[in-house]
């Protein structure tokens, strides 16, 4: 026989009140708002535009088809909300027009929009999709960067171009005098030197004639590039000077010019991330993880976010490795320790994560490097 089970008897089965489950009718009218904030899904384009959001009074789902020039006229007559976008082309410029007319921009990696498109790719279910995709709990945005940091980054894109199209003219030269019979010394300089006074002298050259006037042209089209790869890296380190955070940075061995524009350039915000090791993960220098059942193997690094930057830190790692190697220098001894158990290369890799740890502690906590903190630590901690 059965009885109602009252509110405290003993008998009564443990429940958690927190985790009470409801079913609304209206799915997409509680989904749309928070505290009447309205949340904008948008799919950037050249031309055409499409929003979606839901109606905070209402709960009513609403698409929209913007051009170009009614982008900032639509949202300049809506009340302050959360607009979210996709971190493409003009992602940055759009947020920054829409910021100044009081809205707040969250900016989503498309990697993170892709899970939520449901039917066939549309702009209508990109909106969508970018609309719930910053809904979910624990999801990560990128920071809006200001127009002087996409300036300074345009320098960098605009530098590394210039000089692969410098590595590719010079091996075109080599490989060309390569097949009659010259042998071009290793090195640019050398290049530019050595094949430029051998092609000089029309009698004693072994090229002929019909080709010889084209590489010297060649020769002159390196000079030139590198003339124009030496400006670039002059405004980058004059913008460098400016900044308090750049000079800081390049404190740090392994940090140089180039590598300290960029971080500052492309990390808007270090607090952003919760730790250094968060900051080592997004330039991809942390090991990726596959497992199943409990068992967590760890790969290689999983080489994601920036690229660029994650070269300028194992490139700037392993010359900090070269020079720390040298018989008149002493060898950190937490390098050292690592060369002593692991290859080379991974030791690089190693180091260069300390780098980005070192990078996000000194932007976070606005500090200055100090080579001996670490070294006073262990000592510290080692001390009988």
């Amino acid at each position: 026989m059965s009885r109602r089970v009252k509110q405290g008897d003993p008998l009564e089965p443990e429940r958690h009140h927190c985790a009470r489950v409801e079913m609304f009718g209206n799915h997409s009218r509680d989904r749309g708002s928070t505290m009447n904030i309205t949340t904008y899904g948008l799919d950037l384009a050249k031309r055409v535009f499409q929003v979606h959001w839901v109606e905070p009074e209402t709960g009513e789902v609403k698409r929209k088809v913007l051009r170009r020039g009614e982008i900032a006229a639509f949202f300049a007559r809506r009340v302050p909300g959360v607009i979210a976008m996709e971190s493409c082309g003009s992602a940055h410029h759009w947020g920054r027009v829409l910021s100044g007319l009081g809205h707040q921009v969250r900016l989503i990696a498309a990697q993170f929009v892709r899970p939520f498109v449901k039917t066939n790719k549309t702009d209508a279910a990109d909106a969508e999709a970018i609309w719930e995709a910053v809904q979910r709990p624990g999801m990560r945005f990128v920071a809006l960067k200001s127009e002087e940091q996409q300036a300074v980054l345009s320098l960098h894109r605009m530098r590394t171009q210039l000089v692969k199209i410098r590595t590719m003219q010079a091996f075109q030269v080599r490989s060309l005098l390569y097949e009659f019979g010259v042998v071009a010394p290793k090195g640019f300089r050398a290049l530019k030197e050595k094949v430029g006074s051998a092609l000089g002298s029309p009698i004693s050259c072994p090229v002929p004639e019909l080709v010889r006037v084209e590489l010297l042209t060649q020769l002159e089209g390196l000079s030139s590039l590198s003339a124009r790869i030496d400006e670039l890296e002059r405004r980058i380190g004059g913008w460098q000077r400016r900044e308090t955070e750049c000079e800081r940075l390049a404190a740090i061995p392994g940090v140089g010019r180039l590598t300290a524009t960029a971080v500052v350039a492309t990390v808007a915000d270090a607090r952003s991330f919760r730790s250094g090791r968060e900051f080592a993960a997004f330039l991809g220098l942390v090991p990726r993880q596959s497992g199943t059942g409990g068992r967590v193997k760890l790969l290689g690094i999983s080489k994601r976010g920036d690229p660029y930057l994650r070269t300028l830190l194992i490139h700037g790692a392993r010359a900090a490795l070269l020079t720390q190697g040298r018989s008149d220098r002493e060898m950190d001894p937490w390098l050292k320790a690592m060369l002593a158990r692991r290859p080379k290369n991974v030791a690089v890799v190693a180091l260069a994560n300390k780098m980005a740890r070192t990078i996000w502690a000194l932007l976070a906590h606005g500090r200055t490097f100090d080579p001996s903190w670490g070294r006073t630590a262990l000592a510290v901690t080692t001390a009988p």
